[in-house]
């Protein structure tokens, strides 16, 4: 991993972005590639939307921060690919525009890449815009010459290419007042909060409450329909004792929302987290006021209620994400979440964590939409949300 306290190498960099080359291809460049031209646009978008919404965008100087990155990361990959290095290309630079000679490629940093001083910008520079345009041109020139000739391993002709991207991606940099540093640590971060290489669940979030307090961590429900007045409800039993309300669709058109609690439960088994359920099971942490208040309180609990049902809009169009394994599920989805429970203890969950407990939240859904009742078994120490046949 990257050293939090040492200037980050331009080789340091490519070791970890080569890890996180999840999609190899055969090793294709025409996967990053295309990944290269999409967030040189999306760069580009970046600007257009501070443009329209001067003061209202106040996500700017995050969101090109991140840019930065996912265009540096891409452009290493092409590198990285065909044979070429990202540093020989780096020092290329180096020794056109540094008056001494440059270090050997392990210690070249990002840092020499940049002025020590960088201006400081609160929005896009007419001076800005018009590299970014010639960034654009750039990368489209490097497409449609991949396209019409492609290139072979270690090509100096995509060499040529990738300087030129490089240097233009630098000077913009500049103008924005960013560092490619930061934009690459930003990046490396991002990457491995989604497809981390060790996935280490950290600490539940109760592991400090009082016993009393605690999800406990192994129990199961029953979950089951029954017609009542000529209406369907579904019901839920825990050791043989009806828990919370019956519960229908609240909808004019069936969609089988009925069930939707057993996503409550996969955020328990996965997570940790449910301030629905604490509170249906009576486990709110009072012994600690401000956490009760603020964690477990009825704001926490409308959020959750929210990202569920708004999660659930989004499964209906894809099969309830019947054809999607872990590491597949759209990575917007996830950054939404994070922003929905922004400023609560689940912000602070990796997007991977997200992602399992809605992977096996809809895994039961489905399983109820066929069986119409199951026993679901919550194991929070293998972090799973598991379901079998109710006999």
């Amino acid at each position: 991993m990257i050293d939090a306290f040492s200037p980050l190498t331009i080789q340091d960099y490519v070791q970890q972005a080569r890890l996180t080359d999840k999609k190899s291809d055969g090793g294709s460049i025409e996967f990053p590639l295309l990944g290269l031209f999409g967030e040189t646009g999306s760069l580009l978008s970046e600007v257009k939307k501070k443009q329209r919404d001067t003061t209202s965008y106040v996500g700017y100087a995050s969101a090109v921060v991140e840019e930065f990155g996912d265009v540096l990361w891409y452009l290493t990959i092409v590198t990285d690919r065909r044979g070429l290095s990202i540093v020989d290309v780096a020092l290329s630079l180096t020794k056109e525009h540094a008056s001494s000679e440059p270090p050997p490629d392990k210690h070249v940093t990002f840092a020499r890449l940049q002025p020590e001083i960088m201006p400081l910008t609160k929005g896009p520079t007419a001076s800005f815009e018009k590299t970014l345009i010639k960034l654009a041109g750039l990368v489209g020139t490097l497409a449609t010459e991949h396209d019409a000739n492609g290139f072979v391993d270690k090509d100096s002709r995509l060499f040529d290419r990738i300087a030129g991207i490089l240097e233009t991606l630098i000077r913009a940099a500049n103008e924005a007042g960013i560092t490619l540093e930061a934009a690459a640590v930003k990046n490396l971060a991002k990457i491995y909060d989604r497809w981390p290489n060790n996935r280490v669940h950290p600490r539940l979030p109760d592991s400090d409450a009082q016993i009393e307090e605690q999800f406990p961590r192994n129990f199961h429900i029953d979950i089951f329909e029954r017609e009542v007045g000529g209406k369907t409800y579904v019901f839920q039993r825990c050791n043989d004792i009806n828990i919370g309300d019956r519960l229908t669709d609240n909808a004019l058109i069936e969609d089988h929302y009925r069930f939707h609690d057993v996503f409550h439960y996969a955020y328990v088994a996965v997570l940790g987290w449910s301030p629905v359920v604490r509170s249906l099971f009576r486990l709110k942490r009072k012994s600690e006021p401000a956490i009760d208040e603020a964690e477990d309180g009825a704001r926490a609990t409308l959020i959750e209620e929210g990202v569920t049902t708004w999660i659930f809009g989004q499964a209906a169009s894809m099969d309830f994400f019947a054809n999607l394994k872990q590491g597949e599920l759209p990575f917007d989805l996830l950054k939404h979440i994070r922003q929905f429970v922004s400023g609560y203890e689940a912000e602070n969950f990796p997007l991977w964590m997200w992602e399992d407990a809605i992977l096996d939240g809809y895994a039961v859904f489905r399983y109820l939409l066929q069986h119409r009742c199951g026993r679901m078994h919550i194991d929070m120490t293998k972090r799973r949300l598991t379901i079998d046949a109710l006999i």
